[in-house]
């Protein structure tokens, strides 16, 4: 289960989170996501926060359910149109090959580090034979609160890629970079695509 602080942080500031990561068009990493789906693919956006990009999804044919932890947040995926918004923890995803991808950009950071093995198992069932992963992580070591009181679980691009592997996926891309997040402070992460096998 997500930390509480950190479910509350996100949902004291769930409009500003929206308005803050809303793009008029998707970025390069979503449309990698998109092109390695079939037509009209099945996504299943995990820890979906305001829908920006189940929204993208959703706007270029795919049939997106979007799960959040976070009332306030299903609140504005539900919003959008074509989007299929459910309010559900990680420990909740209990679908069988359900899905031609899972988005889960940016949300397992706040898992606690022994659940994050079990979270990447129920993802390789939910997903189809040869479905597609698309994972983004902020990386390091350890853990930490952010000035917002959000609880971060880090995590080295070569141990994400030993985790993937042996919950029987094949990393195909994988981009490291920095970015600022809410909080405002420049931070590494890696987005990282992989293969149900």
């Amino acid at each position: 289960m997500s930390d509480p602080e950190t479910l509350a942080v996100y949902g004291r500031e769930a409009k500003r989170y929206r308005d803050r990561f809303t793009k008029s068009d998707p970025d390069t990493a979503l449309l990698a996501f998109l092109a390695a789906l079939p037509e009209r693919p099945e996504i299943l956006d995990l820890g979906c926060g305001p829908g920006v990009s189940a929204g993208h999804m959703a706007a270029r044919g795919a049939r997106v359910t979007a799960t959040d932890a976070v009332p306030e947040m299903v609140a504005l995926a539900a919003a959008i149109p074509g989007v299929d918004a459910r309010t559900a923890t990680f420990e909740d995803l209990d679908a069988d090959a359900a899905y031609d991808g899972v988005w889960a950009n940016f949300s397992l950071l706040h898992a606690p580090r022994a659940a994050f093995p079990g979270h990447l198992d129920r993802i390789h069932r939910a997903l189809r034979p040869g479905g597609t992963l698309h994972l983004g992580m902020k990386t390091g070591t350890g853990e930490a609160r952010d000035r917002l009181g959000r609880n971060y679980v880090f995590y080295t691009p070569g141990e994400l890629q030993g985790l993937l592997e042996t919950a029987r996926f094949q990393v195909v891309a994988s981009r490291e970079g920095e970015a600022a997040g809410l909080a405002g402070a420049a931070e590494p992460f890696v987005l990282l695509r992989a293969t149900r096998v």
